[in-house]
């Protein structure tokens, strides 16, 4: 089984720089609906068998651009959301952005994996329902040769991936950044799942062309 976790396009969010992690408000920029069509026609060969997606906007819209070009259903879990910044939700302020440096210094730097925004989501919190949801999949599907697309957020990939994948270390994740509708592919083995590409890095050893 080979899993693509993609990020959405360009949200209204982004460009406002707006922390908009709840709720149906930030959706797809026009740039944002042409990279979601770029990224269906770049998995229009991957024979991908099943989309999920996070509930938030600009996610579900990228979702549904792909779903379309590929002639499939997807379906939107909270597992795949971006986490919640509490008080700093909805704003755009410097104060805002601070608190959310301050989380992210706190998950990364000071590895504090119970700290929070007031209101808002731990670390622990985020991998609590994150983790079991990709269990739950490779359980349910064991010897699968499917490839499944998973739509979700830039911070949620980068501090929730080295946790699933065998051979991504937290720093090698924390430094590469996560573009808009940029992937990782990782591929299940007998000793779990294991990247093949990190938004177009090519892991050493691996082949992603093959399958």
């Amino acid at each position: 089984m080979r899993f693509y976790f993609a990020r959405h396009g360009e949200s209204e969010a982004n460009v406002l720089r707006v922390i908009s992690n709840r709720g149906l408000v930030h959706g797809l920029t026009e740039t944002g609906r042409r990279q979601a069509q770029t990224l269906a026609e770049t998995l229009r060969g991957a024979e991908i068998s099943a989309i999920y997606s996070s509930p938030l906007l600009r996610a579900a819209q990228t979702a549904e651009i792909l779903a379309q070009s590929l002639e499939l259903r997807f379906e939107t879990t909270g597992a795949l959301r971006e986490p919640d910044c509490g008080a700093a939700e909805g704003r755009s302020d410097p104060a805002a952005w601070q608190l959310h440096s301050n989380l992210w210094a706190d998950w990364w730097v000071r590895l504090n994996w119970d700290a929070r925004i007031a209101g808002g989501e731990s670390f622990n919190d985020v991998q609590q329902r994150f983790l079991p949801f990709l269990a739950g999949l490779l359980r349910e599907n064991p010897d699968s040769q499917q490839n499944w697309v998973l739509i979700g957020h830039g911070m949620l990939y980068i501090c929730m991936l080295p946790l699933l994948l065998t051979n991504i270390s937290r720093q090698f994740a924390g430094g590469l950044g996560f573009p808009n509708t940029a992937y990782v592919l990782a591929e299940s083995g007998p000793t779990g799942l294991t990247c093949l590409e990190w938004c177009g890095v090519t892991l050493p050893g691996s082949n992603p062309g093959s399958k």
